[in-house]
Parts: C-alpha cells; structure tokens; sequence
C-alpha cells in the first residue's frame, strides 16, 4: 500500500472511530462464532442527506435485531477524509467499507449493461423507473455488476431525475449549451448526451466538479435539485432548468466475501434492511427535492420548467444514442425498457 493511500485509510478508520485490528477482521468477522460481525458502510454526503439517513436506518434495524452480535459504524462523506467520490467503489471491492452506494454511470466501464440505463430521456417519471429497477431490468443489471465486480447487490437507492445549472445563462433549447464547459460524470452516453446537445462536456469526479463551480472554471453541472444543494452549487449558479435528461440509481453494494462470510440470519436481516432502507430513502428524496428547489429560488436562482415543444428539441438531438443502444444491447434488456 502507497504511504498516501494508507494515510488516506487510516483517516478513514479515524472517522468511523475505528482502529487497525477493527479493519483486519472485518472482512472475516462473525463467520465462525469468534466475535460481532462487524459492518462499516460509507457515503459520500453530509449525515443529513437521504442516503445517509438510509444508511443509518438500516444500522439500527441490524443493532435492534442482533445486539451486540453486530458491530455498525458509519463513514457518511468519504470526501471528508481525503477520497473521492468514485473512491467508494474500490474501498468496498477491497474490504475496507463493508458496504456502500454510488451512482451506477460510475460503473459502466466495466459493467457495459449499465449504459443503457443512462440513456437520456428512457424514463419520464419516478415511478416508471423505480419500477423498473425493481424488475426485472433492475434484477438483469444486478446480474451483470455482480458478474464484474466484487460486490453483492442488495437493491438501488434513488440519484433521481436530473436538471442543467450554469453559471452564465437561461437554458431554454440545445442551442442555449453551445460552448459552456460543463461537468458530466464517467459515462460514455453522458458525455455524448451533451455533445450532441452542443455543450463541452467534462468527465469530472465530484470533488474535482466542485472546486471548478467554485473557481469558475467550469461553467454548467447537471444533477437533482437535491444534489445542486447539498453540494452548494447554487450558490454559484443562478440558472436551472428543470430538463428530466437522466434518471440515475445508486447501486447499494456490498463487499462480496465479508457479506457470504456472515451467518445467514445476518445476511437475510441486511436484504430486508435494505429493501425497507430503499422506500424511505425514495420518500426523503422526494421531500428533498420540493426543499432544495424553493433553496434554489431563496438564494437568487431561476428554475426554468420547459414546455412539452421545448423538451421535444433536447429529445430529438440525442436521438442518435437510441440507434447506437438498439445495436449494442441485448433485446431482451432492450425489450424490458420498452426499446
């Protein structure tokens, strides 16, 4: 281990309020009756956000059920400690995080199924997607992550519907992105969902795309509402329009070996967690977004909702990424979002 990644680690124990021996037998513990099965699980936002409560909720429904028998503790923000964002992927897949949950546009270089579900525009509502990541297409793209990647997938917390803010005018058509160097998250169709729509798209972890808002080096960013809020882009961008381009899931996944290690009551009580973590995690999100919008408009901004014929325009600019899917995918999983 590089001397950075283990100060990097151990800062991240020191936040969970954990010690060295914690880590060495985490990944083991509990599987033959010689301690607590010991559980961390990390984010990366504040403690108040949806997905942290989540995270929460499913700890203290572990620590009610097992008692000492579980030991749960929390890393909410990795950023706080020195990581990045998409860190979290690799801090599960190595053990160090017991479980954790992140966009899945972050995992499409190695799961290439999942970029059909980052296709703009492919569900018009909360509702039709959570249903269909609760399917079948949802089981199918569990499927595929679990066969790239050393995780177990538990169920999928909600990113939600996203919307373009920027620093330097109103959005009301493709034309209105022409030129503005905007911040897209390491996915292949994101980046080419925005070129298409003229914009200068840029691959940027999350702490980078911050420092770029604040510095004005970067001129657009696309996220919820939710998101905008809790990492203070509103503060440095007056213009939002409420476009619905992407729905984004964030996989719950948890580190293989350390789940198929613990006794199989554990197990069944984390699936059950999760699943009731998913609902209430989808409500709060709910809430979160009707607050961080009036957040928005408190603090100077605009929120633009386009008209059925202006949304039309961003819909037939991206039409070619429909033709490259029907290629690319199975028509099964094509089938199973109506392609």
């Amino acid at each position: 281990m590089s001397r950075r990644k283990f100060l990097k680690t151990s800062a991240l124990l020191g936040a969970g309020t954990l010690t060295g021996p914690w880590l060495k037998a985490n990944a083991q513990s509990g599987a033959s009756g010689d301690g607590p099965v010991r559980i961390l699980m990390g984010g990366y936002g504040p403690p108040t956000t949806s997905f942290s409560l989540a995270l929460k909720r499913i700890g203290d429904r572990l620590t009610e059920k097992f008692g000492d028998d579980v030991d749960v503790r929390y890393v909410y923000n990795i950023m706080d400690v020195g990581y990045r964002g998409l860190e979290i992927l690799s801090l599960v897949e190595d053990g160090i995080l017991s479980l954790g949950y992140q966009s899945s546009s972050y995992m499409t270089d190695r799961v290439p199924e999942l970029g059909l579900a980052d296709l703009p525009f492919l569900f018009s509502s909360n509702q039709q997607a959570r249903a269909a990541m609760d399917g079948e297409f949802g089981r199918r793209l569990a499927e595929a992550i679990e066969a790239n990647m050393n995780y177990r997938i538990l169920g999928y917390f909600e990113n939600g519907l996203r919307h373009i803010s920027n620093r330097v005018r109103p959005i009301r058509a493709p034309a209105d992105l022409a030129g503005l160097k905007m911040r897209v998250l390491p996915s292949e169709v994101h980046s080419k969902t925005f070129s298409l729509l003229g914009a200068d798209p840029r691959i940027m972890d999350l702490s980078e795309a911050i420092e770029g808002v604040i510095g004005g080096t970067l001129d657009a960013q696309e996220n919820p509402f939710a998101n905008t809020v809790t990492y203070g882009v509103h503060n440095y961008h007056e213009y939002h329009t409420e476009t619905n381009h992407f729905y984004l899931s964030r996989p719950i996944f948890l580190h293989r070996q350390s789940f198929d290690s613990w006794p199989s009551e554990v197990q069944e009580e984390m699936r059950a967690a999760v699943a009731d973590a998913v609902t209430i995690q989808r409500d709060m999100k709910d809430q979160e977004e009707i607050d961080a919008a009036e957040a928005i408009v408190a603090a100077g901004g605009e929120i633009l909702r386009l008209s059925d014929e202006q949304l039309e325009a961003f819909k037939a600019a991206v039409q070619p990424l429909y033709d490259e899917a029907r290629e690319r995918y199975d028509p099964e999983l094509l089938a199973l979002v109506g392609l």
